[in-house]
């Protein structure tokens, strides 16, 4: 992840963010057999009509029922507090706030990763604000604090962020990192606080509002949708009339409305959680045309080999009918990785160019 800084000379730095591949939930839970029961037992309508029929607690209540952290898999290191507390975070583009988990957490997911501990630090705040986060893969609750966040060599005295009381679902038992960093749009934040991305903005630490992804093989923030196709061996096979996609590096598939999913499974003859491994080498490029420019996804990208199971995998995945009426698709790390991607929030646009 890059972010731009300004020197005193009025130089503009570019502040380098390393990203570390991990393994995502889902890798996590099929490496161990439990893939197929987890998502009998939490099917992701179940998870939205749960979103939409709850009651609003007490508090600061913020619900993104698009946000669906089971695929994600790149994550960096931030620090909390004074002496620095040490975190692995999603740096993603689909919320907005920052939240970690506490010592005073009481669920199963928070013995299994690194808590923040506010008597260790000379610089929290305590605010009493209860707070809530909804998503399509669980629910975080705890409370608003204060304290000083470092990313890289930036530093946010005072930055507002979540520390959890309770993190539901199982699916956060299995997650490779702590917390999350939301780098999408004020008005997706917790009410009344101010993103990280933005405070760096506001307090003059970044030269530009432009932050951009580069990943490597060795992230919804949404303006504008683009307008999509999808065409296999010159044959439109989605997006047949023009639909609506993100690019999101909080996804890491390419993930679409599950009845042309299917279809397309059947021409890569990917049968259900396992696909021919030596099909990387013969199989054509999908072309996603976006705005009229043509971006080739080819096989080696949409087919995932395990890195323990020597088994393959397509990176193609269904449910997106849940989210909009209308065909719409969400472009993943698996389109991250083959492109360069500068998200502009000053200008509300996204450049792309060859990743190499």
């Amino acid at each position: 992840c890059r972010w731009q800084t300004q020197l005193g000379s009025g130089i503009a730095v570019a502040v380098v963010i390393p990203l570390t591949k991990v393994k995502s939930i889902r890798e996590n839970l099929r490496e161990k057999g439990l893939l197929k029961n987890f998502l009998k037992e939490h099917p992701f309508t179940m998870i939205q009509n749960r979103l939409n029929q709850k009651p609003a607690p007490q508090g600061k209540v913020s619900r993104q029922p698009l946000r669906n952290y089971f695929d994600m898999a790149y994550v960096g290191n931030i620090s909390i507090g004074t002496p620095p507390q040490q975190f692995s975070v999603i740096f993603d583009t689909g919320s907005s706030d920052l939240w970690v988990p506490s010592i005073y957490c009481q669920s199963r997911a928070c013995n299994t990763h690194r808590v923040f501990d506010p008597f260790k630090s000379t610089t929290f705040r305590y605010s009493g604000v209860p707070i809530e986060l909804e998503y399509a893969s669980g629910m975080m609750s705890g409370y608003l604090g204060y304290d000083t966040v470092r990313i890289s060599n930036l530093i946010i005295m005072g930055q507002e962020f979540g520390y959890s009381q309770w993190e539901e679902n199982e699916a956060f038992d299995h997650a490779m990192f702590d917390g999350m960093l939301g780098l999408g749009y004020p008005g997706l934040a917790i009410e009344d606080t101010t993103p990280v991305f933005d405070n760096l903005r506001k307090r003059g630490l970044i030269a530009q509002p432009v932050f951009a992804f580069y990943l490597s093989t060795l992230a919804q923030w949404k303006p504008q949708p683009s307008r999509l196709g999808i065409t296999w061996r010159g044959y439109v096979v989605a997006c047949k009339s023009g639909c609506q996609a993100v690019i999101d590096t909080g996804s890491s598939l390419l993930i679409g409305p599950t009845k042309e999913v299917i279809n397309i499974q059947k021409l890569i003859n990917a049968k259900p959680f396992q696909e021919e491994c030596s099909t990387m080498n013969t199989l054509p490029d999908f072309i996603f045309t976006i705005n009229n420019v043509q971006y080739p996804v080819p096989a080696r990208a949409y087919i995932q080999k395990g890195s323990s199971t020597g088994r393959c995998y397509s990176n193609f995945s269904g449910g997106t009918e849940d989210l909009s009426d209308k065909e719409f698709w969400i472009l993943g790390d698996v389109f991250l990785r083959l492109y360069f991607t500068v998200f502009d929030r000053g200008q509300d646009r996204i450049g792309l160019a060859p990743a190499v």
